[in-house]
């Protein structure tokens, strides 16, 4: 039996994801301020909350017709996938040094080609392999991780970007039926309600200021994921994945911007790598 149709349109997808990558940057800066605040559990459950309230207009407008599922089990897996990534990697922040969580996340692309081929049977190719590794390289330049890297802690940061990775796959498998806006709502509903419980015993009282970057957080958090959704049901993951790379970049030059974090010639030359890599990625493949 012949696989699913999906869409391959590489530069479209690459420009979905592009956007996606800067707006995944802002959320971080966010993230960061309220950390010092919040802890991780609230965060968590509230970049939740704020998903599943985006889509009120929607449901007033039109119903819940838009938002009707054949394929709940799917939408079941790719919230597994994406909250199990999303407390692996706050933990990473906590116990390892930003620089080594941030490499964390920006390392999925490496094994979404391999993940992509295996479950979904795309085209795994010479040149998907080498952007991967080329991106990579980039991105452990930035980050320069240190000797923490290799420790236990590392191990949970690890999962966070095998679990991230399945998670963009899964988007991948679901994209020849649910639209983007219908895979994020699931995502965001499942996981509000799954984050909700260690609340139970990790709650803490909230401020109007506290709320506001939550809310923002959310906000920002949502139309990525809608973005990125959209993004990967144009393209396979495997092709264009490199792409999310350049959100360490565009983080790079946020905190450049708001922090006066000036970057090394080694940091340069990684964001040049990272570029690269990106544009390999949605290159005219040869015949």
């Amino acid at each position: 039996m012949s696989a699913p149709s999906r869409s391959v349109k590489p530069l479209q997808g690459a420009l979905l994801l592009a956007i996606s990558a800067l707006l995944f940057a802002f959320t971080g800066v966010g993230i960061r301020e309220i950390s010092a605040s919040v802890n991780n559990e609230s965060v968590v459950f509230f970049r939740n909350l704020v998903g599943v309230l985006f889509f009120l207009p929607l449901l007033l407008v039109r119903g819940i017709r838009p938002l009707r599922t054949t394929r709940l089990k799917s939408h079941l897996w790719r919230t597994t996938y994406g909250l199990a990534a999303m407390y692996c990697f706050f933990y990473a922040i906590a116990h390892l040094p930003l620089a080594d969580a941030m490499l964390f996340t920006y390392s999925a692309p490496i094994f979404t080609p391999l993940i992509a081929h295996f479950w979904l049977k795309e085209p795994l190719t010479r040149r998907m392999l080498i952007t991967s590794l080329i991106g990579l390289c980039g991105v452990l330049m930035v980050a320069k991780p240190s000797a923490a890297l290799f420790e236990g802690a590392a191990l949970i940061g690890l999962a966070a970007s095998l679990l991230a990775a399945f998670a963009f796959v899964s988007i991948r498998e679901m994209s020849d039926s649910e639209p983007a806006t219908r895979i994020v709502f699931y995502f965001s509903l499942f996981s509000a309600l799954f984050s909700a419980i260690p609340l139970t015993w990790s709650w803490q009282p909230l401020d109007a200021t506290q709320l506001g970057w939550l809310l923002g957080i959310g906000l920002l958090a949502t139309a990525s994921q809608i973005i990125m959704s959209r993004a990967y049901g144009l393209a396979p993951p495997g092709l264009i994945g490199p792409i999310a790379y350049l959100a360490i970049v565009f983080a790079g030059i946020i905190a450049w911007l708001l922090w006066g974090e000036t970057p090394d010639t080694l940091s340069l030359l990684g964001a040049a790598l990272i570029f690269a890599a990106s544009l390999l990625s949605v290159a005219r493949r040869s015949a």
